[in-house]
């Protein structure tokens, strides 16, 4: 995907604890019709900034773009890959949607769109009903963390012991994408980081395979798309979502060649997943203002 884009408006924001976390907005320009407003959940070690280039096409298709780094990721508080607790990322998150659904024009429809770690914690906020949204978008969600025995084990006992231990995350930046340039600059970037405490690591082993026993009860509107060539996170636990979850619901595809970052993929890969978000973003959603 096209890596040149327009900046987003970096402001702060107050976390229910007193923590700042860093808010990104990209708003629609004053001429586009708006539909809605898509609000940006990045994954593990990230930060919302690295998304421009997809907020500048959902612009393009009428959506205001609100994006926030986790804590501990990018430029908002907290140690790198650290949680204060163990429900921290669905709590800044629903914090997140109840204070801009607060200041949204009535009956504007919020979307919730993830990535990876981030499509984990839409997904499982959107499983508790912590808060309502208008439907959800998950990209190559971690429903499934690949753990090996071993990595199971020290899931389980780390935690207890060393909640805020922090060690390297184990991803392979070559697996991002098939775009060059596109790993180069996340190797670049000073906000990536390659940390995940105890806390973390058993928040995302925990929460995929509570989100995948609720999928044969999905009632919100959803928009599945996952790598098949993904070495980051297992593409199993897409498929089984899929498997279980309402076809009348949830609408899946598996892009069989493609790595991990859907959006940040070489063109010819990148192509057909915005083609197939555009056309059921606008199917759903219609001109509001």
């Amino acid at each position: 995907m096209p890596q040149n884009f327009s900046p987003s408006t970096l402001s702060p924001f107050t976390a229910t604890d007193g923590e700042n976390l860093a808010l990104h907005d990209w708003p629609v320009a004053s001429k586009t019709p708006l539909r809605g407003l898509v609000m940006l959940v990045h994954g593990l070690g990230e930060h919302a900034g690295r998304y421009g280039a997809l907020a500048d096409q959902l612009n393009q298709w009428g959506f205001a773009v609100r994006g926030y780094d986790h804590y501990g990721h990018g430029s908002s508080a907290g140690p790198r890959g650290g949680l204060t607790t163990d429900t921290r990322l669905l709590d800044d998150l629903a914090d997140m949607i109840e204070c801009t659904r607060a200041r949204m024009p009535p009956g504007l429809p919020l979307v919730l769109l993830g990535h990876s770690m981030g499509g984990l914690v839409a997904a499982r906020l959107v499983s508790l009903n912590l808060c309502p949204v208008d439907a959800l978008v998950l990209s190559s969600p971690a429903l499934d963390a690949g753990l090996s025995a071993v990595q199971k084990l020290l899931v389980s006992t780390l935690p207890r012991i060393a909640p805020n231990l922090r060690v390297g995350n184990g991803l392979k930046p070559h697996y991002l994408s098939h775009d060059a340039e596109v790993v180069a600059e996340y190797q670049r970037d000073r906000r990536c980081h390659d940390r995940i405490s105890a806390r973390l690591a058993r928040f995302i082993a925990d929460a995929g395979p509570a989100t995948l026993a609720t999928a044969a009860q999905w009632n919100t509107p959803t928009l599945l798309m996952w790598a098949g060539a993904d070495h980051l996170v297992n593409p199993e636990g897409s498929r089984r979502f899929a498997a279980a979850a309402p076809a009348e619901v949830v609408q899946s595809h598996c892009f069989e060649d493609a790595f991990h970052e859907l959006f940040n993929e070489a063109p010819e890969y990148a192509t057909p997943v915005l083609e197939m978000l555009r056309d059921w973003l606008l199917a759903r959603f219609p001109v509001k203002y």
